[in-house]
């Protein structure tokens, strides 16, 4: 049972000179009572430390927000906001595993907090069952750990949380695994059948994209590795043959419309010998407008890929943010229409990230429209130049020019034959007539 106490100030006058003020105390009580219903039950309603409706086909409750003693808040302005969109949060790290001999070594992409959220440090799991139980150690504010200690051939697996100040959890990557081996023997002196064989080097990435799409890896800006999204936009692709050493890798997609996803990059060190993985890779979503300028008052449609049945959240920049989200459909695409009423008339930006399954994507690029007294409607986005894009920048201009340039009568390298091959003519050279379809791709 709990107790409140309300005063009145009653003002009585001493004639000309002042005044006295006597407070009267009335005290009443609020009793904690359960209430019910055959769906639902709300324990012991006293107070309330937020607004918010809920709902259900026999009740409705709704409460208000307050300050439990007076004058604890104040401020000249400020804004209230409720609900999942507002809680503090992060996007996923990307986590890398290599195995070693005794040990796995671990780096992941630093997680970026959103919404008043700051990352201050990280927890690695680990356990030897997929899925956990995991047992974690706090890692600090880093990037990468090496776990030691481990027993050679068996399999374990790591996830990365990203935590705040208060050691909060804000975000879980996806789970990775490694098997530490031990080093092979070297061969044996002298003659015999056959040596022994050295195993193989090679870096594993999953994660997803979008249904469907084309999933190209670069590694140091070079293509390297392409395939094919399935259905649900998972994507799954190895690189072997590779030399030990410190590697720039970068992933990116299109959607459906042929508007290519950023880049998501990552740096991982490579051990000769070992099987790398790099799992949870999270693409983030493409998005366009249909409108360069919006009337002011009119609405504004938002729209773009990700992964199927994903929440979508949308945000337009103006003096104050606009937080909004909408479900993407089977195929991944949203749509969303946006009320420009509370915006300025002036240039905004919006942009998108996705959640599902308790990953979080990074925001994807920003795109700019007006707010004004007229609309326009935009002109269909670009599609990146199907040739030519040395780079992949999704422009043809002077620095495809000069990494091509380079190659101009030489024997092409192995990657660059690669990229011969599917952006230019294919003829296993570069001479002029390649140079004749840059031009016609130049996008300046």
């Amino acid at each position: 049972m709990n107790h409140r106490i309300a005063h009145h100030a009653t003002k009585l006058s001493l004639g000309t000179f002042g005044f006295i003020f006597v407070c009267v105390f009335s005290i009443w009580t609020v009793h904690a009572e359960d209430y019910t219903s055959p769906n639902f039950l709300l324990r012991d309603p006293v107070i309330t430390v937020g607004g918010t409706r809920l709902s259900s086909p026999s009740f409705e409750l709704f409460t208000s927000a307050g300050q439990a003693v007076s004058g604890e808040s104040a401020s000249t302005s400020f804004i209230g906001r409720t609900g999942f969109l507002y809680f503090p949060t992060a996007t996923s790290p990307v986590v890398s595993a290599s195995a070693g001999d005794s040990q796995v070594s671990l780096s992941w992409t630093a997680s970026v907090g959103a919404l008043g959220s700051t990352v201050s440090s990280y927890t690695v799991g680990q356990s030897t069952t997929s899925g956990g139980p995991y047992t974690f150690t706090n890692v600090g504010n880093v990037t990468s750990a090496t776990k030691t200690g481990l027993s050679n051939g068996t399999t374990y697996y790591f996830v990365v949380q990203a935590r705040d100040a208060a050691e909060q959890s804000l975000i879980q990557s996806a789970q990775v695994s490694a098997t530490p081996q031990a080093p092979a023997p070297a061969p044996s002196a002298g003659g015999g059948g056959g040596g022994v064989s050295s195993p193989q080097t090679k870096v594993d990435f999953s994660g997803r994209a979008y249904p469907g799409s084309t999933v190209v890896l670069l590694k140091d800006a070079q293509l390297a590795v392409k395939t094919v999204a399935g259905p649900d936009a998972k994507f799954q692709m190895s690189l072997s043959g590779l030399s030990g050493g410190s590697y720039i890798f970068s992933v990116y997609t299109e959607d459906q419309s042929g508007i290519r996803s950023p880049l998501l990059n990552f740096q991982i060190t490579v051990i000769t010998g070992a099987d790398t993985t790099v799992s949870g890779i999270f693409l983030a979503p493409t998005i366009g407008v249909d409108k360069s300028e919006v009337k002011r008052g009119e609405n504004i449609a938002i729209f773009g890929q990700s992964i199927p049945l994903a929440v979508i959240t949308i945000v337009v920049n103006s003096d104050e943010e606009f937080f909004n989200k909408v479900n993407a459909d089977g195929n991944g695409v949203y749509l969303y229409n946006f009320d420009t009423s509370p915006l300025a008339i002036e240039q905004h930006l919006t942009k998108s990230k996705a959640a599902y399954q308790g990953e979080v994507s990074p925001f994807g690029q920003a795109v700019t429209f007006k707010v004004g007294a007229k609309t326009v409607f935009a002109e269909p986005q670009r599609k990146c130049p199907s040739k030519a894009d040395v780079n992949s920048d999704c422009s043809v201009n002077l620095i495809d020019y000069s990494i091509t340039a380079y190659w101009y009568k030489r024997a092409l390298s192995v990657n660059f034959a690669t990229i011969e091959r599917e952006r230019f003519n294919g003829d296993g050279r570069i001479d002029l007539v390649d140079f004749g379809i840059m031009a016609y791709y130049w996008t300046g």
